[in-house]
């Protein structure tokens, strides 16, 4: 008897999950992406090396709340045009965005 009884509440179970999916697969999601462009973060820093070849530029930055950074020194991804109005011992104000663990520059700037 208990078997039976945990067959046929297994079986309403099994149906009314394959009903609800069903109903779900119609609705419609005409609402905006779900993709987010990551927000553009600001910060200041130190130029501390230069690389043409694979366009990174290394700073020693501040603190970056908007992404719960600390100081810290990293590599940035920068367009030729980019490094070519820095030197290495620059500082400057700087934008970047995040993708995954990459960060690339928006904009670079001379502090003066």
């Amino acid at each position: 008897m208990k078997l039976s009884l945990i067959a046929v509440a297994s079986t309403v179970v099994a149906l009314s999950f394959a009903a609800y999916a069903e109903d779900m697969s119609g609705m419609k999601m005409d609402a905006a992406p779900m993709t987010q462009q990551a927000p553009v973060a600001r910060a200041a820093g130190t130029i501390k090396a230069i690389d043409g070849e694979k366009h990174t530029v290394t700073i020693a930055h501040g603190a970056v709340p908007v992404v719960q950074w600390p100081p810290m020194t990293m590599g940035f991804r920068a367009t030729e045009a980019q490094l070519a109005g820095v030197k290495v011992g620059d500082s400057v104000n700087f934008e970047f965005q995040l993708a995954g663990s990459t960060a690339t520059l928006v904009s670079i700037d001379v502090a003066k």
